[in-house]
Formats: C-alpha cells, sequence, structure tokens
C-alpha cells in the first residue's frame, strides 16, 4: 500500500504557533523532507521530535523527488516542511507536490502558519481579492515584464522581498505603478514585528538605503484606474506613451500595450513614431 505525502506548516517565527497536529505529524512519519535540514533540525530538537530528514531544495528537486515518490510508493509516508511557513507557496516544495500528484499518491495539508495571508490581514488594504505575486525576479528584464504586467491589476498585491533588495524593488515598482499605498510587514510573530501602512514613494524616501531588516512582505494597492468599456486605438497609444516613459523601447512598449489592449502591435507601432 503506497504511503501518503504530507504538507507541514511551521512557524514563521513564534514557536507556539506550531500546532499539536503538526507535532504529532512530523513525530509519526517514517521521514521528513526539509528544505535546510540545519534549520528544521531545531525545531524538531525543540518539540523532542527525531524523526530521520532528507534535504530538499531548489537544487535537487527531480532527482531527490523521484527518490522521495518511490519510498512513499512503497508504503512510507512523508512530511515535507520549508524554514518557516507553508511548504509548496513560493516554495520547490510545489514541484514534489506535482509529481505526488502525476504519480497517483495522496496529498494532504497539515494548515500552519504562512506570512502571505498573515501579512495580508493586518496591512490595513483590501483583502476581499489579491494577487500573490512571490519574489520579483532578480534578472532586470524579468523584473521589468513582471512589474509591468501587473501595472493594470486591480486586486491588492502581495510580494516577498529579501531586505537587501528593498530599496531597489520599491524604486522600481514606483516607477513602473507610480504612488500607490503599500504596507511594509517585517518580521511577522517576532518580537520586532511591525507594519509600516504608507505609499510608495514616501517609502523610497524613508527606507531607499536598506536599513530596514528582517523577513518582509509588501502589500500593495491594485490600479485604481477607472474601466475603460470603449477602449480605442488611442488608449493603446497612450498605454504605450506610458510604458515607454519607464524605459522600454518604441516596440516593446507598443508590444506590451498590444498585450494590455488588444490593438495590433504594429497599429501602435505606426502611431508612436508618427507622433514623436
Amino acid at each position: 500500500m503506497s504511503g501518503k505525502l504530507y504538507v507541514v506548516g511551521t512557524p514563521i517565527g513564534n514557536l507556539s504557533d506550531f500546532s499539536p497536529r503538526a507535532i504529532e505529524t512530523l513525530s509519526q512519519v517514517d521521514f521528513i523532507a526539509a528544505e535546510d535540514t540545519r534549520v528544521t533540525i531545531k525545531l524538531l530538537n525543540k518539540f523532542g521530535i527525531n524523526t530521520p530528514m532528507v534535504s530538499y531544495h531548489k537544487y535537487n528537486t527531480q532527482e531527490r523527488g523521484d527518490e522521495i515518490c518511490s519510498r512513499i510508493e512503497q508504503g512510507e509516508d512523508c512530511a515535507i516542511v520549508t524554514d518557516a511557513g507553508m511548504p509548496c507557496i513560493s516554495d520547490p516544495g510545489e514541484q514534489l507536490v506535482r509529481l505526488c500528484a502525476d504519480r497517483g499518491i495522496t496529498v494532504c495539508a497539515v494548515p500552519g502558519p504562512t506570512a502571505l495571508a498573515s501579512a495580508l490581514a493586518i496591512s490595513g488594504l483590501p483583502t476581499g481579492r489579491f494577487a500573490f505575486e512571490g519574489f520579483l525576479s532578480v534578472n532586470k528584464p524579468g523584473r521589468r515584464d513582471h512589474l509591468i504586467s501587473l501595472i493594470h491589476e486591480k486586486r491588492t498585491m502581495v510580494f516577498y522581498e529579501a531586505p537587501h533588495k528593498l530599496s531597489a524593488t520599491l524604486r522600481d515598482m514606483l516607477q513602473y505603478f507610480g504612488d500607490r499605498r503599500i504596507s511594509i510587514v517585517r518580521e511577522l510573530t517576532k518580537i520586532h514585528e511591525e507594519v509600516i501602512r504608507t505609499t510608495l514613494a514616501e517609502a523610497v524616501e524613508k527606507y531607499g538605503d536598506d536599513s530596514l531588516k528582517g523577513e518582509i512582505v509588501l502589500v500593495i494597492e491594485g490600479s485604481t484606474e477607472p474601466e475603460r468599456s470603449d477602449s480605442t486605438l488611442d488608449d493603446a497609444v497612450a498605454t504605450a506613451k506610458e510604458l515607454a516613459k519607464t524605459g522600454l523601447s518604441s516596440s516593446d512598449a507598443a508590444k506590451e500595450s498590444a498585450r494590455l489592449t488588444g490593438f495590433k502591435k504594429g497599429d501602435i507601432y505606426k502611431r508612436l513614431l508618427s507622433e514623436k
């Protein structure tokens, strides 16, 4: 009989958030797949859990994923954990769950804390609809394309960010989104937990020196532009002009405007050139 994969949430700071069910699950499975065994062993020792571990991280997902699935198919139960929070959310565990699904292995959730939902809940921004965008790419073209694709996103947006990249991210967001409300949520559930409710422009001015430390979640107001039910080519050209102001070439601005508005890139590009 095949075993199961348990996706187990662990504390994002305060160890009191570790649920009795999570402790019981980690104690009873045959082995634990951990993002960093050096981090997880501290948690296991704290709660007297002696279950053996294997490492599972972004550099060994394919090879180790096959090994883990094979053991589960032979009848062993496995729990996957990340360093902090709910596995598989902006995390390589996503690939293990997909592999298990492809192979018909049962996957069970043992819910736990997640920075995404916690930051959104205390941000003070609309929570009814939101878009989780994870980490922005460090690759400049990929980062630019990601932000451009969200210019007209009306839902509240949630990003994860490392403190040493915060200033660059805030500047890029101000450039592409304009000045919007933002909540900078850091060190969730820890001693120095803080919610900074401000605007992108003020955030760039105050925190552009990477002075904020700790784990950071950014919650940003969605676009408040009115809906255009009668969008015209003039609108598409205007969008392209705004995109060009961010540093895109006329060709790239026309291409992105075409994707956003539905008009042909060639028509937009011709108008851009004729109006220069």
